[in-house]
């Protein structure tokens, strides 16, 4: 945590255990405190009743996951052990079980009457979006079927367009086109079915992913470029898959095509 104003606890100080507090900044801006000085706080609980001088504010950090906003928190050091809820390790993960085993036998022996339960910070943190993720790679997996599914139907059009102006193409070669002509001729229609989709698919991505990113206090907004570069991205898919059939019809030699006319 980082202090934005006044001071943090100092470590083994008896005056701090007793008589100071902290608070972040969503709580200050919420009691309207612009300075550390001269701010008295008093807390209540089932076990004490504790009074004091407000020493610092801390930055704004979040306890919860980013679909809830950050709440205002005071910040208190109890010298009693009954708030003992949890100790945070830093630790080497060399060895794990080894010294989760040793963690486990001293925790035996301070506290013998309450069971040994640990949990890994990382793994805490991701369950907070475990929702998310799994969403993000269900949509992905169906991502890449729907893009396979359609570029297979490119490839089988191109591949029918290509045949059926086989003729066509052979008279524009003879006539002095080049190959890039050719695709370009073969690829300018797919592009523009491929444009279409997009203008009737972008007023909808938006208003999806703005529906989904309600759920965020803390979100992003979803800026014109990204549906520029999903565009560009999906041209490039669909000139991928119908160059092989536009420049396998383009290189083939005309006679062939024109030996029946």
């Amino acid at each position: 945590m980082e202090i934005s104003k006044g001071r943090g606890f100092f470590n083994n100080s008896i005056g701090d255990k007793q008589t100071a507090f902290l608070m972040n900044e969503a709580a200050a801006e919420k009691y309207g405190i612009k300075e550390v000085e001269g701010i008295r706080i008093k807390s209540a609980s089932t076990q004490e009743v504790k009074e004091g001088d407000l020493i610092g504010i801390v930055k704004n950090f979040h306890m919860k996951s980013l679909h809830h906003p950050i709440d205002p928190i005071v910040l208190t050091v109890s010298p009693e052990s009954y708030y003992i809820d949890n100790f945070v390790v830093r630790l080497e993960t060399t060895n794990l079980a080894q010294t989760i085993k040793n963690f486990s036998e001293k925790w035996a022996q301070v506290a013998p009457d309450r069971p040994f339960e640990y949990f890994f910070l990382d793994e805490a943190f991701a369950e907070l979006y475990r929702k998310e993720a799994r969403m993000g790679q269900l949509f992905s997996y169906f991502t890449i079927l729907a893009l396979f599914i359609a570029c297979l139907g490119m490839f089988a059009l191109a591949a029918f367009m290509s045949e059926r102006r086989t003729k066509e193409i052979g008279i524009r070669k003879v006539l002095g086109a080049n190959v890039s002509n050719i695709v370009t001729l073969l690829s300018k229609d797919f592009v523009k079915l491929v444009l279409v989709s997009v203008i009737f698919a972008f007023p909808i991505a938006w208003w999806a992913m703005n529906r989904w990113l309600q759920d965020f206090a803390y979100r992003i907004d979803i800026q014109w470029w990204m549906f520029v570069l999903a565009g560009v991205a999906a041209v490039g898919v669909a000139l991928l898959t119908v160059s092989f059939q536009a420049i396998r019809a383009a290189v083939a030699n005309p006679v062939e095509s024109l030996r029946s006319e």
